[in-house]
């Protein structure tokens, strides 16, 4: 019996550490293997590794669905949730950033359910060249050739209006547009000094309301610089710019932009906003002898587009063209101020010099109607136009040359 107890024991204590054994197996089979972590899902970025791309600087637009603006605390935790710092802060054409990422951070980032878009930055120019000669004014205020030697205005033409000049900045005291200029914002130094080291912004200016060159004799400049003495600056410097001008806008505004790079949905987008805003932007075609449409924010259908023509009513040989545009205005030979100096002058070529003849139109309009829309102003000037003057338009342009409306 002694035996026979022993061996049962045995058999009793083996069955308890089989079944030890095969607990401890099964409970390690029941843990779940260690999977890897999901990559970070991914967004896409607008025009990555385009031409002019700024490396590692993105412009980053909020939905409206967010539930916050660019300048709250949530939407500075997410831009740093994906390593990303901050440089400028738009609020008013836009909500949003412009920012430092890297690739995969932008990427990132561009998924987020807040985030609208995420455009990578890039570089943006002037558009103008050299030569010689004086005869926009006269051209504009006459139907037909041949010129008559004279430019009639409306004495009070430019009067309580605005022209904001987007571009190298403004030499304030020279001496076409003196008393009326100032500074508004330097988006390259970041300081409040606008000054203009080269000379295009000034030439600008005073096309569109100097007293000797330009249109809207009486009306008030604003220097917004956003292109360095070079005349190069960023997709994000020009974003910076229009919100600055959208922020600070008057009841009877115009905002002149005589420079252009590729196709960007964003500066677009901003450009548009601050139209629905209430500022009326003259803006030019471009000198690459191509279509508008390919070029921002040349191709923003609510701005007047503008291509340049020669003293014998031909399209500029460099003049952008096609359905984009919606009128050509003179921009070869014209002579107005530069930077230089207080009487300095300079003359040069480019869609650059023909925009400002509209802006400097499109206030002479505002003085004599108060208020009225960007779209009401465009309608006035393109129905006012001179037609079928011209000739080499390109095709899909319209055959209209601006014409002086008071």
């Amino acid at each position: 019996m002694a035996a026979v107890r022993t061996t049962k024991r045995r058999i009793a204590g083996a069955i308890a550490a089989a079944t030890t054994l095969a607990l401890a197996v099964g409970a390690g089979a029941a843990l779940p293997a260690q999977a890897a972590p999901a990559p970070a899902p991914e967004g896409r970025v607008l025009h990555a590794g385009a031409a002019g791309a700024v490396p590692g600087s993105y412009i980053v637009t909020l939905k409206e669905t967010a539930g916050f603006g660019a300048s709250a605390t949530q939407g500075k935790k997410l831009i740093a949730g994906y390593g990303g710092q901050i440089t400028r802060t738009y609020t008013s054409a836009l909500n949003g950033y412009a920012a430092k990422l890297s690739s995969t951070e932008a990427k990132r980032l561009a998924a987020d359910p807040a985030v609208a878009s995420v455009e990578q930055d890039r570089q943006v120019h002037s558009t103008a060249t050299q030569t010689n000669a004086p005869w926009g004014l006269d051209r504009i205020d006459q139907p037909n050739l041949p010129l008559n030697g004279t430019f009639t205005y409306p004495d009070s033409g430019g009067g309580n209006t605005t022209v904001f000049v987007l571009d190298t900045g403004v030499r304030i005291t020279h001496q076409d547009i003196a008393g009326r200029a100032s500074y508004g914002w330097d988006f390259v130094d970041n300081d409040a000094t606008a000054q203009d080291g080269n000379g295009h912004g000034t030439h600008v200016a005073t096309t569109a309301a100097g007293t000797t060159y330009g249109v809207a004799k009486k009306a008030k400049i604003v220097a917004v610089r956003v292109l360095d003495n070079s005349g190069s600056g960023t997709t994000a410097g020009v974003i910076a710019g229009v919100d600055w001008i959208t922020a600070n806008r008057t009841s009877s505004s115009v905002a002149n932009v005589s420079l252009g790079g590729g196709a960007s949905t964003t500066l677009d987008d901003a450009v548009r906003r601050s139209i629905a805003a209430g500022v009326t932007y003259a803006i030019a075609a471009g000198n690459s002898n191509a279509l508008a449409s390919n070029y921002s924010p040349a191709r923003v259908d609510t701005a007047l587009t503008v291509g340049a023509t020669t003293r014998t009513d031909a399209r500029a040989s460099y003049s952008n063209y096609g359905p984009r545009v919606d009128l050509f205005a003179p921009g070869s030979d014209i002579t107005a101020g530069w930077a230089t100096s207080d009487t300095a002058t300079y003359t040069g070529n480019g869609t650059s010099f023909a925009a400002p003849h509209v802006a400097g139109a499109a206030a002479v309009y505002l003085t004599n109607h108060p208020g009225a829309s960007p779209a009401a102003v465009g309608a006035a000037l393109v129905n006012g136009a001179t037609n079928n003057v011209l000739t080499g338009i390109g095709s899909g342009s319209p055959n209209k040359l601006l014409r002086l409306i008071p």
